[in-house]
């Protein structure tokens, strides 16, 4: 049995349930789950591997990954900024981001980029991990970047890819 550690406030207890299913009904062999209601915290548990390998367990503060755990949080900033009517998916990004006109890429739609069809998908320079992990840096050479495919033709996921990273 994998031992959850942690805490969940009175009436979020099935998240708790939910959690421990992650591993005795889905395989999971470590993670961590923290929700916040109204500035604080209403369930905080961690658990299992973090390193099978060397069985070293989960605690609270094993660091992890999150990959697209920003798409949603992104995805509804968009619309909401469309809904008020500070933000048009058809209109070119460099409504918003001129830099971004660079390489050919001033007729690209926001849609396209928010949906991953733009051939951003690593940089030509290598970046500094300090360089690639700030935000100025980061944009100005997406804004540089040349697509690596016509845009709108393909997909390809856009995240911070390490392919363009100096000195991983």
């Amino acid at each position: 049995m994998t031992t959850i550690d942690g805490e969940v406030a009175p009436g979020f207890e099935p998240v708790r349930e939910a959690f421990v299913k992650n591993f005795t009904q889905h395989g999971d062999i470590g993670a961590a789950v923290c929700v916040y209601q109204h500035g604080r915290p209403v369930v905080d548990l961690w658990g299992g591997v973090a390193d099978p390998e060397t069985g070293r367990p989960w605690t609270r503060d094993t660091l992890q990954l999150v990959y697209s755990a920003t798409k949603g949080v992104t995805a509804t900033a968009a619309h909401l900024l469309v809904e008020r009517g500070l933000l048009d998916l058809d209109a070119p990004v460099v409504k918003y981001w001129p830099e971004f006109a660079a390489n050919g890429k001033a007729d690209i739609p926001v849609r396209w980029l928010l949906s991953h069809r733009v051939g951003l998908v690593a940089l030509d320079q290598p970046l500094p991990l300090t360089e690639a992990l700030a935000w100025d840096p980061m944009a100005a050479a997406l804004a540089n970047q040349r697509p690596l495919w016509t845009p709108g033709t393909a997909h390809g996921y856009h995240g911070r890819t390490w392919g363009g990273v100096a000195g991983r």
